[in-house]
Formats: C-alpha cells, sequence, structure tokens
C-alpha cells in the first residue's frame, strides 16, 4: 500500500508515537513535511522536529486538520478527553487509528460522531528499534483500504497482522506484555554464563544476540519451533543437559501461565 499523497497526523509523541515516526519517515513512506504531531510536552516535539523535520504543534487540531490519518497515540485514560477535543473535526474522509492499549473499538467509536472510520491497533514497545509485533483489528465504519493503511504504516517499524478484536487481549498478553517476559530471560541466560567466568558485558551481547538470531530463524525458515530445537540438539550433547533442566523447572508451563494472566488482566481492565 502507497501512502504517497496522504497527510499522517499523531497526537501524543512518546515512546510509541515517537518511534513510529521515526521510522514511517527512516523507511520513506512518507517525506517529513507530509507528517504532524502535537502534543503538550514541548521538548519531544521539538526533539522530533529537529531530528525528523516534521510538522510540531502543541495544538491538537492543528494535526487534524492537516491530516488524512490521524493516529491516536496517547495513554488510555485521557483518550476521551483528546477525542472529545477532535471529534467535530474529524470528517468523513479522514481515518482514525488508536493505539490506547485495552480500549475497545466500540468504545473508540462510540466517543466519536457516527460512521468515524476506526482502526484499532495493539504494537509493542519493540517499536522503539523498529522490530515492533503489532496486531490491527478494524471497525464497523473502516474499510479494507484503510486496515492495509494501517497494517502498512506499522509493519514500518517491524511486523504486523491482521486480527479479530475478540482476541486483541490474547494478543496483549503474548506481545504486548512479552518483551516484559523475555527480558528477564536474557538476563538470567547472562547470569548463567558471568557464573561459569565471562564477564558480564560479553555475556549480555551474546544471550541477547543469541534469542534475536532464535526468532529470527522461526520467522525466516517457516519451520516449527520443535523442528528448530532438534537441530541443536545432538545425542547425549551439551544441549540435551539444558532442555532437561528447563524441562524440569517448568518453563514452557511458566510462559504459558504468564500470556494466560496477562491476557485474563486485560479483560478484566476493559471491563
Amino acid at each position: 500500500m502507497n501512502l504517497q499523497g496522504k497527510k499522517l497526523g499523531f497526537i501524543g509523541t512518546g515512546k510509541m508515537g515517537g518511534a513510529l515516526i521515526k521510522g514511517i519517515c527512516d523507511a520513506g513512506l512518507l517525506s517529513p513535511s507530509d507528517v504532524y504531531a502535537s502534543d503538550l510536552y514541548e521538548p519531544s516535539l521539538d526533539e522530533l522536529k529537529q531530528d525528523v523535520g516534521i510538522n510540531a504543534d502543541t495544538d491538537n487540531l492543528v494535526t487534524v486538520r492537516n491530516s488524512d490519518i490521524i493516529v491516536l497515540a496517547v495513554k488510555p485514560q485521557i483518550l476521551r478527553k483528546v477525542i472529545n477535543s477532535i471529534k467535530d473535526d474529524v470528517t468523513a474522509d479522514k481515518l482514525i487509528i488508536s493505539i490506547a492499549a485495552g480500549v475497545k473499538l466500540e468504545d473508540i467509536e462510540g466517543e466519536f460522531n457516527e460512521g468515524t472510520r476506526v482502526v484499532r491497533v495493539m504494537p509493542n514497545i519493540a517499536a522503539t528499534v523498529n522490530e515492533a509485533a503489532s496486531a490491527v483489528t478494524q471497525g464497523k465504519s473502516a474499510s479494507k483500504e484503510d486496515t492495509e493503511i494501517t497494517l502498512t504504516i506499522f509493519r514500518s517499524v517491524g511486523s504486523a497482522i491482521q486480527v479479530p478484536e475478540n482476541l486483541m487481549d490474547a494478543v496483549t498478553g503474548l506481545s504486548g506484555s512479552g518483551p516484559a517476559y523475555v527480558f528477564p530471560v536474557i538476563e538470567a541466560m547472562a547470569d548463567g554464563a558471568v557464573y561459569e567466568g565471562l564477564d558480564r558485558s560479553s555475556a549480555l551481547i551474546l544471550a541477547a544476540q543469541t534469542v534475536m538470531g532464535a526468532a529470527k530463524m522461526v520467522l525466516e525458515t517457516g519451520m516449527h519451533p520443535g523442528e528448530l530445537k532438534d537441530m541443536v540438539t545432538s545425542p547425549a550433547g551439551t544441549t540435551i543437559r539444558g532442555i532437561r533442566i528447563l524441562e524440569e523447572s517448568g518453563v514452557r508451563a511458566a510462559f504459558m501461565k504468564a500470556v494466560i494472566e496477562s491476557s485474563n488482566r486485560s479483560k478484566e481492565l476493559a471491563k
């Protein structure tokens, strides 16, 4: 999907909003001159304006009026207030993309005027390094083209897929919260190597690269993780010793429980 000719606006330029803006401009999806952003926090606006060259203003209406696509990159607790301040300027030709965690489409659409085109996205923090895992779900007035535009935007900072909204809580538990599950794993792997005598810096580099490389093999080979595991696991070798410890410690069950519990909490917060 080509975004050339479109004007893209961001309300909110925190970590996620800023990462998306940089990713989109770095990928060449749009010229910085076609990107508008607004935020009450002027330092983040000024930084983006200087580093990327976008249009920046503290007035949200400037962003809305100049944009064809508007990304709401604000915290859930202020989303309603932001929508109420801009909804009369959101005309039928504008697409709204919300990345407010846990806020359902029907709640977002209910705040806007009838017929507003809304798409909801659940990205994750890895957008800050262009490796986000994002899920997109389409609102009742949005079109297939609106969804394709949204997927294009979020694929500029990683991977993005389309899911029905009833699976968004599962997405939250998996990819939304998932980086926080993996960081302690990287730290623990490095700790083991430090115990065996490796220096901390080298251990962290090797642990993080190992996790990234394993993930890339899953994505690029299309092979089942179990098959890939068997490729590394020689009979009576070093790897199977480590696998045995992981199984005895219930690591797989613990990860499953973490995703399920996080998903359940997401459902609770949405009520």
